[in-house]
């Protein structure tokens, strides 16, 4: 039986992060102005300038990220090939105990060791992973992860939204908006939760309700200050 093993954890990572907040913030910005205005054209354009912005600056932050893992990747690279230069037994002894908690014998342990000493790129990739617990990251993952997150967010983004371009009525546009997010949202939730292997009913529940709360809590507080 082939073993199936899921390998795109950091892309779905960002697609739902990215499509998470753009279901939710547009949600409750276009909700909180729907309790204040009553003009759908005012709705429309705060609700595309905040998409504008949040995309960028969601995909700012997924690319500023992945750019601190990489360096950081090769920065700590960078220390460990220097000590097992000038360091060389201290890094055979941590190797050692690596294999110790494996529960190699003295001997094999000392043999491993001095057998992988032989080969500093092998043995350094072995440290980054095995004593910093360090994966190396994709040379590209900062401009994924801001593509992903940026065009998510524009996505989930129009959804809500896009209820109040067919309409001048804000309270027929609100009511379809509910309809139409909060069904995005459980859809969202469900295939999230497939993804990352969690419950389905648990994860599309909770995804729903954050948004849902969000909205009502943007709703009553414009209505409150008007």
């Amino acid at each position: 039986m082939e073993e199936k093993h899921f390998k795109s954890s950091d892309k779905v990572r960002d697609f739902v992060i990215g499509m998470s907040d753009g279901l939710t913030v547009p949600f409750a910005l276009a909700a909180g102005l729907s309790g204040a205005v009553d003009n759908t054209g005012i709705i429309v354009t705060a609700g595309l300038a905040e998409i504008a912005a949040g995309s960028i600056a969601m995909g700012l932050g997924g690319y500023l990220a992945g750019r601190t893992e990489i360096e950081h990747y090769d920065a700590e690279e960078k220390r460990e090939y220097e000590e097992i230069e000038k360091l060389h037994e201290v890094e055979i002894r941590e190797t050692k105990e690596i294999f110790a908690q494996y529960g190699l014998d003295e001997n094999l342990q000392e043999t491993i060791a001095r057998e992988m000493a032989k080969k500093p790129k092998q043995w350094v990739d072995f440290m980054m992973r095995f004593e910093l617990g360090l994966e190396r990251p994709n040379k590209n993952r900062a401009h994924e992860s801001a593509f992903i997150i940026g065009v998510s967010y524009i996505i989930g983004g129009l959804i809500p939204l896009s209820t109040y371009f067919t309409t001048d009525s804000v309270t027929q546009g609100l009511e379809t908006s509910i309809i139409v997010t909060l069904l995005c949202l459980v859809v969202f939730g469900i295939v999230k939760s497939k993804l990352t292997g969690q419950p389905l009913l648990k994860g599309a529940l909770r995804v729903t309700l954050v948004g849902a709360l969000a909205a009502a809590a943007a709703f009553g507080i414009a209505k409150l200050i008007v």
